[in-house]
């Protein structure tokens, strides 16, 4: 009888709890397949982990794909991990990096159906990784402060149960922040509008193709159609003789992709919208959403009556959507947890300059994008003029909140301030966080520790034989011997490169093959703390000259057995006896050659410097 009126009350009321329930458990669980979230999934799988990872659209690859942004803004020149491995892949299917160079914005465009193609056929290798789409988050389970799993409902009411010892915070918009009660921010959050709301500007974008000259695509007029939302976007429809505006061909070649196709994504008088979705229910979103969605089709509309490109028509082969548009919209901006750690534009502008905050020694991600908002939709925030950055590393705490565990925060949720979020959230860097967070998921469960007690070292150890960037020495890659003693040393900021802030793509230079000079050997022990205590007494510390390799093994040698002593070195007599024995020592030791392989006049190189201290000293340990 009892079962009876349940079942009936079921049926009678339709109650969300009466729905089945599929309980799974993993040892990580990715909660969205976005940018970040598919590289944390299969970077989890690798490192040895059983991973579920749970996306609400039919596809992976998030902005990248679902979103329909594929072309990709920095980190050309570092590839680094599986951002390097998408993009090596689209090399493979269109046919070599010239192929996928079709548009002005980016050296990598691409169609966002073979984006999505590219990581399921990498998640497809992954046997520790099961990927379940269509289900949206809807709580997260949290005990004692730690996030233990989270729930999901699916089409027609189905409900999904996952639980896991660590959980990877992935969503477009950090919705498993709020779900699990962790602290965060939105918006402009400076002292003075710690809570603003005014987030960047979202874009719908839409993928057009070319259905030849004699198309006609024009679709209807949107409602509430107004063509001065797209006042003068291009020289062809601007009366205005004072406007500076690039020729129409130009606009749209901007985002050019294979496929004689072009994606809309334009900033200028085009198709970006302000919404302030964050705080809003997945049916409010969906709603609001409509609005942007018809921003882009009078766009469209606008560049087939007005500009005359009728033949250019929403393309049928991308997404499944009845629209055809893709399955969500271009997010700029989420929630920014509250982290262990917050990096601010000062930490990027010079990351040296703050003896208290050492980031660059948690480095596990790279960026080279400028501070970059798209703020014009909402006039009364105004346009910042943003500072010049160099390219920039992104510190591990940023992924850690200040209180809970068991959760590690990918995407754009990650802990930054509103301006340097600016250039955290491009694609490429949202990647290699997520390759970071998944290798990071994967070793607390091996370790059964928090992911922000894990030993850093390690974490940095594993990414970088994975082929990733800590340290954004862009003149230094994975393929090249010297690489990982390289990247070690300038972790432990024993050897620092030279920031250069430049244009669209910003650098850092380590010059491997420059000559090593004294007072960079000096500084470079000294900060090695190897003998800190000489330091002081170096008269040759300013000394711009180039050391050679005798100087060089004579100076390692001597901090290697802790003299404080220097004045043997410069005496010419003991020199010889004294070099003889620095050699000998160094390759008992097996850190040098047989000492006729080396010219000891020449000048030392820093390279060569960087593996010697790798090798003494091991900043990640032995």
């Amino acid at each position: 009888m009892r079962n009876y009126l349940y079942l009936c009350f079921c049926f009678l009321f339709f109650n969300f709890s009466c729905k089945p329930v599929e309980n799974l458990t993993c040892e990580v669980l990715v909660i969205g397949g976005g940018a970040s979230g598919t590289t944390a999934a299969i970077q989890a799988a690798r490192s040895g982990s059983q991973v579920i990872l749970v996306e609400e659209t039919p596809w992976l690859g998030g902005m990248l794909t679902s979103a329909g942004v594929s072309a990709t803004d920095g980190n050309h020149r570092l590839p680094s991990g599986l951002w390097g491995e998408f993009r090596n892949k689209l090399y493979d299917h269109y046919g070599g990096p010239e192929a996928i160079a079709t548009g002005w914005v980016s050296y990598t465009l691409f169609e966002p159906h073979i984006g999505n193609q590219v990581w399921n056929e990498l998640a497809d290798a992954e046997e520790n990784l099961q990927r379940i789409h269509g289900y949206r988050l809807t709580e997260v389970e949290v005990e004692g402060r730690k996030v233990k799993g989270a729930t999901f409902e699916g089409e027609g009411g189905k409900r999904l149960a996952v639980q896991a010892q660590v959980s990877i915070e992935a969503t477009e918009l950090g919705d498993v922040l709020h779900q699990a009660g962790a602290k965060y921010f939105t918006g402009n959050d400076t002292p003075e509008n710690p809570h603003d709301g005014n987030i960047q500007d979202l874009t719908y974008a839409a993928i057009l193709k070319d259905y030849g000259p004699e198309a006609n695509k024009t679709i209807p007029k949107p409602r509430d159609y107004d063509p001065e939302w797209f006042h003068c976007i291009c020289k062809e429809v601007c009366q205005e003789d004072t406007v500076e505006v690039m020729g129409c061909e130009q606009m749209l070649n901007y985002a050019r992709l294979p496929g004689d196709k072009y994606m809309l994504n334009w900033p200028h008088n085009g198709n970006d919208y302000f919404l302030n979705p964050i705080e809003m229910t997945a049916k409010e979103r969906e709603k609001a959403y409509e609005a942007a969605k018809n921003k882009t089709l009078g766009l469209i509309y606008f560049l087939q009556t007005e500009a005359g490109y009728s033949n250019l028509g929403l393309a049928d082969d991308e997404f499944p959507t009845e629209d055809k548009l893709p399955f969500i919209p271009y997010h700029r901006e989420s929630r920014r947890v509250k982290g262990k750690v917050r990096l601010k534009v000062a930490d990027i502008s010079d990351p040296y300059a703050d003896p208290q905050r050492p980031f660059y020694r948690q480095a596990i991600a790279v960026g080279d994008y400028p501070l970059d908002h798209h703020h014009k939709e909402k006039s009364v925030i105004p346009i910042e003029d943003f500072p010049p950055i160099p390219s920039f590393s992104v510190p591990y705490q940023v992924m850690i909140p200040e209180e809970l565990k068991g959760l590690i925060v990918a995407e754009k949720s990650i802990s930054v301030s509103y301006l340097v979020n600016g250039a955290s959230r491009l694609q490429p860097v949202v990647m290699t966080l997520g390759q970071a967070a998944g290798a990071a998921a994967a070793m607390s469960v091996q370790m059964q520790k928090n992911p922000g007690d894990i030993p850093l070292i390690e974490l940095q150890q594993e990414l970088l034989e994975a082929g990733c960037w800590l340290m954004p020495f862009l003149d230094i890659a994975p393929n090249e011997p010297d690489y990982q003693a390289i990247q070690r040393v300038g972790v432990a900021g024993w050897m620092r490169g030279t920031g250069i802030p430049f244009e669209w793509a910003n650098q850092t230079w380590f010059y491997p093959d420059s000559c090593v000079t004294e007072a960079t050997l000096d500084q470079a022990l000294a900060r090695a703390k190897a003998y800190p205590d000489v330091l002081p007494n170096l008269p040759h510390l300013r000394n711009p000259q180039c050391i050679s390799w005798s100087e060089s093994i004579l100076r390692l040698w001597q901090t290697t057995r802790q003299q404080t002593q220097v004045d043997p070195i410069f005496n010419e007599n003991a020199k010889g006896l004294l070099l003889t024995q620095a050699i000998e020592f160094f390759q008992e030791q097996g850190l040098i050659d047989s000492q006729p392989t080396y010219d000891l006049d020449r000048p030392l190189r820093r390279r060569e410097l960087a593996v010697l201290l790798d090798k003494l000293f091991q900043p990640f340990g032995e």
